[in-house]
């Protein structure tokens, strides 16, 4: 027997106020003035923006609707963004609907490739025919 939905979505709806939260500090504290959420300490160090600089801008230029902006800001925190969301849905309706998530055994795997992806998008940042990646 399954317990309760109320029960079920517990979980999900934590992460759910967790992420809603975040949204929130980011639309009130706007990343795009300098300094407002601190600097970057490996862009201090070596001069380089890291993978994910530019990831707190293009996640409140996402907030506010503006895509392309996001895209510019960071691409990689876009696609993330957009898997995360569909991940979320995916986990939220299999956990209402009383089943396991099937993508929990995939979880480990996935979040490997996703900091691979993310450590291979930092590299092509450099590229000086890909320097339209930096933030």
């Amino acid at each position: 027997m399954t317990a309760p939905l109320a029960a079920r979505l517990r979980a999900p709806a934590l992460v759910g106020l967790a992420g809603a939260a975040l949204g929130t500090a980011l639309v009130l504290r706007d990343p795009h003035a300098s300094g407002s959420w601190g600097f970057c300490p490996f862009l201090l160090v070596t001069g380089v923006p890291c993978p994910a600089c530019g990831g707190l801008r293009a996640t409140n230029d996402l907030l506010h609707g503006r895509f392309t902006d996001a895209a510019g800001s960071n691409l990689y925190a876009v696609l993330t963004a957009l898997v995360a969301a569909v991940a979320f849905v995916w986990w939220a309706g299999s956990t209402a609907r009383g089943r396991d998530w099937a993508g929990r055994r995939h979880l480990p795997r996935a979040l490997n490739l996703w900091f691979v992806g993310l450590l291979a998008f930092g590299a092509l940042r450099l590229v000086p025919g890909l320097s339209g990646l930096r933030p």
